[in-house]
């Protein structure tokens, strides 16, 4: 059976420095940093009081009023992605075939924010009995973006989410791109979404010292591959690619960003939070996703790394790229946009992926901010290019993106410039 080719035909993007994927893109290019003091609760009491927080969103430009009272904080971001994504890739609903479009969204938590309020509020009134919204698991289950995106579309394609922690939306990327090529769909809305900013999400990163604490200096606390970084920052937000089949999107004229050509999927089968310190996950996923694409590791100009500004992961993730590529690494462009969105957790690969795409459309890596010359750790190997605080123009002929998720879950994705 020959493999179908699948093509990027659409963007959506909600995020800490954007409510497009205009808006991300051009923030990106320019170094602006999403982190701030957190709005959504009072932190005063949290060891971090700051994170990435999607800014001066309207909901009720994308989804009724009454009805986005029914959606947690995460699927109302996964649905106005959603809505961008269809809506830039000019899909024409009355002529396609809604029997062969899919939704497969990666999720980390769900409706964390909708579990907290329920709960709470439970707990404060347990003498009255129980009362809960009958919304309570319906808000707060994670494959509810998904359904209620094939729900507001009418897509009766194959739909469901995935969850693997931080790669959750890498791996529905990786699904939704398998479907595809095997003939089982003609066009997958896929992507990502997450908004665990609140008491329970904050305080249980912290509780674990993941989190940066450098509450005097937010914008500048995601700083990956520095020496003085002290974990990451959360983010929140969503992030859709439309996948395609080739054939398809030609017969409908459809505009194409990029080619996807391969993934990848490996365990560490380490430690439920830390990364494997010699990154043998990571160098499994990498190698995986080359073979998939029938690559060599000098077609690669760009890697999208994971690069949370953690203290063992940034130094495993380096290690990991220079035993897969050898001396093509110090001729790669490396770069954490999680330095300027945060770790948008469940949503990063999708946000990540696209960020690949479009890299890959223009030619020009978007930087890693917050690093200092003299900040530099003697684990990690500065004669690798991390593209430093400015934006870097080079020809993007492949991109890849890096997702390892606690539980040790690494997924990795591959695009390329669209050739005939």
């Amino acid at each position: 059976m020959e493999l179908k080719r699948v093509v990027v035909t659409g963007l959506g993007a909600v995020t800490p420095i954007g409510n497009t994927k205009e808006e991300t893109w051009n923030s990106l290019l320019a170094g602006k940093s999403g982190s701030a003091p957190i709005t959504q609760f009072d932190p005063s009491k949290f060891k971090t009081q700051f994170a990435c927080e999607v800014k001066n969103l309207n909901v009720n430009d994308y989804i009724d009023r009454k009805e986005a009272r029914k959606l947690d904080r995460y699927t109302q971001l996964a649905m106005i992605s959603a809505i961008q994504g269809v809506n830039d890739a000019g899909l024409d609903l009355n002529k396609e075939d809604k029997n062969r479009i899919g939704v497969i969204y990666g999720v980390g938590i769900g409706g964390i924010q909708t579990f907290e309020e329920e709960v709470v509020y439970y707990g404060q009134n347990r003498d009255k009995g129980p009362k809960f919204s009958p919304f309570f698991i319906p808000k707060m289950i994670a494959d509810i973006a998904s359904g209620q995106i094939s729900i507001h579309f009418g897509f009766h394609g194959p739909n469901y989410t995935t969850t693997s922690a931080c790669a959750s939306s890498t791996s529905a990327l990786s699904d939704a791109f398998n479907l595809i090529r095997l003939g089982k769909a003609n066009i997958i809305v896929s992507g990502g979404a997450e908004a665990a900013i609140c008491e329970s999400g904050v305080g249980g990163f912290n509780a674990m010292h993941a989190l940066s604490t450098r509450n005097d200096d937010p914008e500048h606390a995601s700083r990956p591959f520095s020496a003085s970084r002290d974990g990451f920052v959360m983010g929140e937000g969503a992030g859709c690619l439309i996948l395609e089949e080739l054939e398809h999107a030609k017969a409908r004229g459809a505009k194409i960003y990029a080619e996807m050509i391969g993934e990848g999927a490996s365990a560490d089968a380490y430690h439920i939070t830390a990364s494997h310190p010699e990154g043998l996950g990571a160098k499994l996923v990498m190698t995986f996703a080359l073979e998939d694409a029938g690559i060599k590791p000098e077609d690669v100009d760009y890697i999208n790394v994971h690069g949370t500004s953690t203290s063992v992961g940034d130094i495993s993730e380096s290690k990991a790229i220079k035993d897969v590529f050898g001396e093509h690494a110090y001729e790669l462009n490396i770069s954490s946009t999680k330095s300027m969105t945060g770790h948008l957790l469940g949503a990063a690969g999708a946000i990540e992926a696209m960020v690949c795409v479009l890299a890959v459309q223009n030619n020009i890596i978007p930087p890693t901010i917050n690093h200092d010359e003299d900040d530099k750790d003697p684990e990690i190997d500065y004669n690798l290019n991390f593209t430093f605080n400015h934006a870097q123009e080079r020809e993007v002929r492949v991109a890849m993106s890096n997702t390892f998720g606690f539980g040790g879950h690494n997924a990795c994705v591959l695009f390329k410039k669209y050739v005939e």
